[in-house]
């Protein structure tokens, strides 16, 4: 509760002392910033500590946090007291704004105290860190608040930095250090804060837009000043949490129905229609236990939600594919690189919309060239996207396609659609890009990826059942508010060409699959008579028929598709020219369109870029260790989901005030019966992952709880190393996902290998790793003490480690450390020994 409530209250102090910083630059947004803040005060704090810590002009101690806070605060005060010619004071006009603004205020805080602290309850339930990547990410908090400086060590792999995005990690252990908490509780209490971050951002993105759209856009006498709105906005911006974090697939639905035995053809009927078998979802399309009930009670059955796109080879050999969505994630508890951007990515989205709506108007010198944005706002896109790319590699695409795109609508604004708008992407994203670089450039001196080009996805589109089964709570309110601005609107569009432009697009990228795989056929002849040999097939032409059978069959994931970009499409390229008029001293001053002004714009926008993300993989794929696309999948449908749920929030809202009579009945029944199905998943997943609220640990956040209840000796020897000096600790090694490498992992000190095949993920291959596998088998195994001092001698081994787990994994010979090594700790069948 303590630890809780220090972060709490540390949070809600940053958001307050960024408050003046972000209210100047975000002067086009109705909330100025508030509920955006926090995330904010938190990127820039973490930047400048990362930031100094790396070039040496701190070390990573509470002092260098202080340090670094106290910068912020400076940046903030200036701003709060900053003095503009057309503001008489900036002091009274924050303060003007709040005493308007109380309502908004109000529940922002009471949002921000209710999702930290239902996440943090939920974390409570279940919060074990020893499965799927927790430790990992453990790991990495843990070696980050042990090194003395950045980068930090990598504690899997001694002698060697980090080589990942471990931006967020900095951020985690930032809070743990100075608030003096562990990390494995750090970890789970930033999970929470992260869930906590996103409810405010996509709230307050809502809550901007609708502003937007309830004072009349046409009315507007300025794009910079908007009229407090009223409690209707306040209430109906809670739609974007809901749709964010804890709307989910409809994999949860499902379950409760096949446990039923609904839709399951009897054993009278077994030629009839199996739906399941239809659907083709793992594990569903298994017949169901009995007795039926409607409680799932498969063992994991809350996993499959993740896994709802089944991918399959020619010869029907299945390709895991996942398919998270946030609330997933949260109740997973995994603190993931795409988990902690969510807030950060927020923060982009935001950028984008104030900088649609003018925000960042002016110009900014920068390399020769004058762009058509202030140097504020220029500077914050740059740190944004940078710190994205940072958190999450994956998330820069989005980000930066999300910033342009509001750029190029500027622009549109401004001066209508010509070949100009190309001019000014480039204008733009080739600074802003370089700029995301350079502002984070030490952490590429360390960083190395496995990604590998472009591959093409030749046989998987996606079918349009699966595909509605993950995103039908966004393509309902998607599609009919695009059925909305069509028939009830009848706003205009330039139909024609956008289908030509999206058929285009669709006939490019299938085209460029199957260039690449032309290539890498004729670059790797062996390995494509493999290749073809594995789908069963003879030759290319066989594929190729194979290939087009399977599109053709899976042709409603395509279409959904293309229903989404058509339309928003051709809502955005339609041409409106901005008018010109003259004023009394004779010169041209351009006027706002007000239909590229109009909030829709800026939802067509989110709609466009969501399709866009899920149309790629069904060609092309980033090539990783993987093979296939499950990982591409997996990024850019979690940036989909992200931003059709923001769509799909403004859209329900619009809709429920707008429509009328049978429509409006129709369209609350729909979403009511939508919201049951995607929230069924939550519901009945909370109780499964809490032992119904009755958790095995007790209600904890911190997962060394289950440590001293499991192993007490092992707790006790890790609570030792905790306070030993900083050394290399010998452990034993073996695979993923498993109890190896759990020392390192808990006390931050770098071991000679944790888990290789993540080492071999983050390095592009396993060379870092060397012997080190075979070298640390030999030195436990080894009766002969030079042998064994060689190897503690090759890699500055401090600490040699013996528990329960070594000996279960070689032949301990210990005498030898006995002998000549001096003995530190022992407990149990625990015993330390120390190199000198």
């Amino acid at each position: 509760m303590i630890a809780f409530l220090s972060w709490y209250l540390l949070i809600t102090l940053l958001g307050w002392l960024t408050f003046p910083l972000v209210y100047r630059l975000f002067p086009a947004l109705a909330d100025r910033g508030y509920t955006l803040s926090r995330a904010a005060g938190l990127l820039i704090w973490g930047y400048i500590f990362w930031l100094f810590t790396s070039l040496g002009l701190t070390q990573n101690t509470i002092g260098g946090i202080i340090f670094a806070l106290l910068i912020l605060a400076g940046l903030s005060l200036s701003s709060f007291f900053f003095q503009d010619s057309r503001i008489e004071n900036r002091k009274s006009e924050i303060i003007n704004w709040f005493k308007s603004n109380l309502r908004l205020i109000l529940t922002v805080e009471v949002l921000f105290l209710a999702a930290f602290a239902f996440l943090a309850f939920l974390r409570a339930g279940n919060p074990e860190l020893d499965g799927t990547e927790r430790p990992m990410e453990l790991m990495l908090i843990n070696a980050i608040l042990r090194s003395p400086t950045f980068p930090p060590h990598d504690s899997w792999l001694s002698g060697y930095a980090i080589s990942y995005y471990y931006f967020g990690y900095v951020l985690t252990a930032l809070l743990a250090k100075l608030t003096g908490l562990a990390g494995s509780l750090a970890q789970n209490l930033m999970t929470s804060l992260i869930f906590a971050l996103a409810a405010l951002g996509a709230y307050g993105i809502l809550y901007n837009l609708l502003a937007i759209w309830e004072s009349g856009i046409g009315n507007r006498k300025s794009e910079n000043r908007l009229p407090a709105p009223g409690s209707r906005t306040i209430f109906s911006a809670l739609l974007a949490p809901l749709f964010l974090l804890l709307v989910s697939n409809l994999g949860g639905f499902l379950e409760v129905l096949h446990t039923k035995g609904i839709f399951w053809p009897s054993d009278l009927q077994p030629s009839a229609f199996n739906f399941w078998k239809w659907l083709d979802i793992k594990e569903l399309s298994d017949a169901p236990t009995q007795p039926y009930q409607w409680m799932p009670n498969r063992y994991l059955w809350w996993w499959r939600a993740s896994r709802v796109i089944s991918d399959f080879d020619l010869m029907r050999r299945a390709q895991e594919v996942i398919d998270e969505f946030p609330f997933f994630s949260f109740l997973l508890g995994d603190l993931h690189p795409h988990v902690l951007a969510i807030p950060f990515n927020l923060l982009s989205v935001a950028l984008a919309l104030n900088l649609f709506l003018g925000g960042f108007r002016g110009e900014t010198n920068l390399f020769g060239l004058r762009l058509k944005i202030s140097k504020a706002g220029f500077l914050a896109s740059a740190l944004t996207l940078g710190g994205l790319a940072f958190l999450n590699m994956w998330d820069i695409l989005p980000g930066a396609a999300m910033v342009m795109g509001a750029y190029i609508l500027l622009r549109v604004r401004e001066e209508g659609w010509s070949w100009k708008r190309l001019e000014d992407v480039f204008a733009l994203g080739l600074p802003l890009g370089f700029s995301a670089v350079l502002l984070y450039l030490p952490f590429y001196f360390g960083f190395s990826s496995q990604a590998g080009g472009i591959l093409p996805n030749l046989i998987n589109p996606t079918r349009g059942a699966q595909l509605w089964v993950m995103f039908a709570p966004f393509f309902v309110p998607l599609l009919a508010y695009l059925a909305y601005l069509i028939f009830a609107e009848k706003r205009t569009g330039n139909w024609s060409l956008s289908l030509l432009l999206v058929i285009g697009l669709t006939l490019l990228l299938w085209g460029f699959s199957w260039l690449i795989g032309w290539l890498a056929f004729l670059r790797e002849p062996a390995f494509a008579q493999s290749y073809l040999a594995q789908q069963g097939v003879a030759d290319v032409a066989e594929l190729f028929r194979a290939a087009m059978s399977r599109r053709f069959a899976s042709i409603g994931g395509l279409l959904t598709l293309l229903a989404l970009l058509v339309p928003a499409l051709a809502f955005l390229i339609v041409d409106h020219r901005p008018q010109t008029i003259d004023d009394k001293e004779s010169t041209v001053s351009r006027q706002p369109s007000t239909n590229v002004l109009h909030p829709s714009s800026f939802i067509l926008l989110l709609i466009l870029l969501g399709s866009l993300l899920v149309m790629a993989p069904e060609f092309v794929f980033l090539r990783d260790q993987f093979g296939w696309r499950m990982n591409t999948i997996f990024k850019f449908y979690y940036q989909a989901w992200l931003l059709w749920s923001l769509a799909a929030a403004f859209g329900t809202a619009v809709l429920l005030q707008k429509l009328r009579r049978a429509w409006d009945w129709l369209f609350r029944v729909g979403i009511f019966l939508l919201l049951f199905m995607s929230l069924t998943y939550p519901a009945l997943a909370i109780p499964t992952k809490t032992n119904n609220l009755r958790p095995a640990l007790g209600w904890t956040l911190d997962d060394f709880n289950r440590i001293r209840r499991e192993n007490p000796d092992e707790a006790a020897a890790i609570e030792w190393l905790k306070s030993a000096p900083d050394g290399v600790i010998l452990e034993s090694v073996g695979g993923s996902y498993t109890a190896y490498a759990r020392i390192s992992t808990y006390t931050g000190l770098p071991t000679l290998l944790g888990w290789p095949g993540h080492e071999s993920q983050w390095r592009g291959g396993s060379d870092p790793q060397g012997t080190r596998q075979d070298d640390v088998k030999l030195l436990y195994s080894t009766s002969n003490w030079q042998t064994a001092l060689a190897i503690l001698k090759k890699y500055n081994v401090r600490y040699v480690y013996i528990g329960g787990l070594e000996r279960s994994t070689y032949p301990v010979q210990e005498d030898k450390f006995r002998r000549y090594l001096k003995q530190i700790f022992q407990l149990g069948e625990i015993t330390i020994y120390e190199v000198p």
